[in-house]
């Protein structure tokens, strides 16, 4: 009788302590996605020095990443953890969650919180971020995005570059280079949103309802992709 009362004790404290993560990991995730809210209002806030609207019309996926830990001494690191979201034939999807990880060589003194975000603008960065895990290099595939009203003319990010990648810092954008580190999906707050492990892929990809605590963070998204629309067709009628 004794062993049974045990078992049943460690039963219900392993239960509570699942129970007690969950818990925490959605509150986390729910946190993390409000945060991204704010980026995007910061985005939107500053036309003439944020990203270009040209830039946001022609992004087929936009991934958030608030409070990425860079720092470290002689080695330097980041990690963090984000919301992304792409477009379907039938607005854009619900979210998929993603960590960031990974090294940098160079002097690097001291521990910067930044907020990150990341543009797909084309298929082939589309097809990696769909793959559930990616590592970021040069050679075309990321580049660190250009910054203003309007993107530069003698830019080649529209052919070459599968990726644009920006930072906020004290409550100013610029491109920033990311190259080396990899992104994953982030199956904890997955399953923390959804209550259940889902593909990355079939998140993305519109197969998915979007969760109710996720519907502030896709109507941000979706504000800033019609404010940019329709600063660019103004633009275009002048």
């Amino acid at each position: 009788m004794k062993k049974i009362m045990l078992l049943l004790l460690m039963s219900s404290i392993g239960l509570v302590g699942t129970l007690a993560w969950a818990g925490s990991a959605r509150e986390d995730t729910v946190d993390r996605m409000q945060s991204s809210v704010e980026v995007l209002h910061a985005i939107m806030a500053t036309p003439d020095k944020g990203i270009p609207e040209e830039v946001l019309t022609g992004a087929k996926c936009i991934v958030v990443v608030p409070n990425l830990i860079k720092g470290g001494f002689i080695f330097g690191g980041k990690h963090g953890r984000g919301v992304a979201t792409c477009r379907t034939s039938e607005g854009w999807s619900a979210p998929a969650f993603i960590s960031v990880g990974g090294g940098s060589w160079g002097l690097q003194i001291g521990i910067e919180d930044i907020d990150l975000v990341m543009l797909v603008m084309n298929d082939r960065g589309l097809q990696h971020l769909l793959s559930s895990k990616f590592a970021l290099t040069g050679e075309g595939s990321v580049a660190a995005g250009p910054v203003g009203r309007h993107a530069s003319a003698g830019t080649d990010w529209k052919l070459n570059t599968e990726m644009l990648t920006y930072s906020r810092s004290k409550g100013v954008f610029a491109g920033l280079t990311l190259e080396g580190a990899v992104v994953e999906q982030d199956n904890d707050s997955t399953y923390a949103i959804y209550g259940k492990h889902m593909r990355f892929r079939n998140i993305l990809s519109g197969k998915a309802s979007t969760p109710a605590s996720a519907n502030a963070f896709l109507k941000a998204v979706s504000d800033a992709s019609h404010q940019a629309h329709a600063a660019e067709l103004k633009e275009d009628k002048k």
